[in-house]
C-alpha cells in the first residue's frame, strides 16, 4: 500500500532536507507545503528564523513555534491575501482545527465554546471563527486578523473572545498561542470561587505554574481583555471567574497542554480531598527547586523571587459535604380542661386506694 504523507510530515521532511519517498501519494496540503520552498516571500516557521533540523541522527525535540522576521508584516490586501494561503500558514489552520477536535472531544468545550488563537506576526495573529463547535472545523475557517482585533482574512467572522487573547499577547511577548475552554473541574473551581491549592504535584508546579485568576469581566469586552491581559502576563494559566480556562505557551500545542495539565490537576485535587486524610503538600524547599526547573524551561513564575515559606499556601481544601437539616419539632396541640380534669380525678381514686391497704 502506498504511503499517504500529510502536510504534518511534509513539513517535517524540509525541516530534515529530505523528500517524500518513491511512490509517496500527498495530501493536497502535503502538496502546498513542499511546493512552498518556490516561494521565497513566506517560509516555513524554522526557516523563517535561519533555523532549521538539528544535525542528522542527533537527538532533538519538537519545535512547533511560529517565527516570524520583526517588521515583516505584510500590507497591502494582495500581501495579506497571499500570507493567508501560504503554506506555512495552512500547517498552522491544521494545527488549531486538530486541537479544536481534542478540545471537544475530552469535552472540555461545548456547543460552540472555546476559542484559539496563533500570533503570526508583528501585530497578526490566527483565530477560531465565532458560532462553530470546536470538534468540526476545517482549515478554511479560519481568521487572520490584527492584534486590535480587525479581521483582514477569511471567508468567517472572528470569534468575539478573540481580545481576551489579545490582552495577554499584547503584554507578554512570551505568548504566542493561547487556547479558551470550558474544561468541567477546572471551571468549576472558577465558578465556586476556590483556590487550587499549591506545592501537591511537581508537574503542575513546573508546566503550569502559579494559577492566576481573573476577575468576573463580560466576556469578550474590552474590559475583560484589560482584566485577563493583566493576570495572564505573569501566568500562564489563568482561572476566569464564572466563565473558564484561558491558557498560553509557545505553541498551540504548548497551550493545550497546559488545558489538559490544570484540568487534570483540578480533578486530582479534587478526589484527594474526598478521601479524608488532607491533603500532604511538599516542602517550600523543593517548591523552589521546581520553580527554577520551570526557569530553565524558558517559562516565567512570578514566585521567582518569594521565600520558601512564601511558595506553599495553607488554605484547608475540602470537598463540599450536604448536611441534613434538623427536622422540624412537632407542633403541640393544647390540653382540653376537661380530659385534664378527669386525668387528675382518676389519679388521685388510685393513690386513696392505694393507701387504704
Amino acid at each position: 500500500m502506498a504511503n499517504v504523507i500529510t502536510a504534518r510530515e511534509a513539513e517535517e521532511l524540509l525541516r530534515k532536507g529530505e523528500q517524500p519517498p518513491a511512490g509517496s501519494i500527498l495530501t493536497p496540503s502535503a502538496r502546498d507545503v513542499l511546493s512552498g520552498r518556490a516561494q521565497p516571500a513566506f517560509k516555513s516557521p524554522a526557516a523563517a528564523t535561519g533555523g532549521g533540523a538539528a544535525k542528522s541522527g542527533a537527538p532533538s525535540t519538537p519545535d512547533l513555534e511560529y517565527k516570524w522576521a520583526p517588521g515583516s508584516d505584510p500590507k497591502t490586501p494582495a500581501e495579506i491575501e497571499r500570507f493567508f494561503r501560504s503554506p506555512a500558514i495552512e500547517v498552522l489552520k491544521e494545527r488549531i482545527c486538530d486541537i479544536g477536535r481534542r478540545l471537544w472531544t475530552r469535552d472540555y468545550t461545548d456547543g460552540n465554546g472555546g476559542n484559539i488563537t496563533i500570533r503570526v506576526g508583528d501585530n497578526l495573529a490566527l483565530c477560531t471563527p465565532t458560532l462553530i463547535c470546536k470538534g468540526f472545523m476545517k482549515p478554511e475557517d479560519m481568521c487572520l486578523v490584527d492584534l486590535d482585533g480587525k479581521q483582514l482574512a477569511g471567508t468567517r467572522v472572528r470569534t468575539s473572545e478573540a481580545l481576551t487573547h489579545f490582552g495577554i499577547m499584547k503584554r507578554q511577548p512570551a505568548a504566542k498561542s493561547c487556547v479558551h475552554a470550558h474544561p468541567p473541574h477546572a471551571t468549576a473551581f472558577a465558578i465556586a470561587n476556590v483556590d487550587i491549592p499549591s506545592c501537591l504535584i511537581p508537574e503542575a508546579e513546573v508546566f503550569l505554574g502559579k494559577i492566576g485568576v481573573a476577575k468576573y469581566q463580560t466576556p469578550g469586552t474590552p474590559a475583560n481583555a484589560a482584566e485577563v491581559g493583566e493576570v495572564g502576563k505573569v501566568h500562564q494559566a489563568v482561572l476566569m471567574q464564572n466563565h473558564g480556562v484561558i491558557v498560553w505557551g509557545k505553541d498551540v500545542e504548548d497551550a493545550y497542554w497546559k488545558m489538559e495539565n490544570i484540568d487534570s490537576y483540578c480533578r486530582t485535587v479534587w478526589i484527594a480531598a474526598g478521601l479524608g486524610s488532607g491533603l500532604h503538600r511538599f516542602t517550600g524547599g523543593h517548591a523552589k527547586e521546581l520553580i527554577a526547573l520551570r526557569q530553565k524551561l524558558g517559562m516565567p513564575d512570578p514566585r521567582a523571587n518569594l521565600k520558601e515559606c512564601e511558595l506553599c499556601d495553607s488554605a484547608d481544601f475540602r470537598p463540599a459535604t450536604v448536611c441534613a437539616a434538623p427536622a422540624a419539632p412537632e407542633a403541640s396541640t393544647p390540653a382540653d380542661p376537661q380530659v385534664e380534669a378527669l386525668v387528675q380525678q382518676i389519679t388521685e381514686q388510685i393513690l386513696k386506694a392505694i393507701a387504704s391497704k
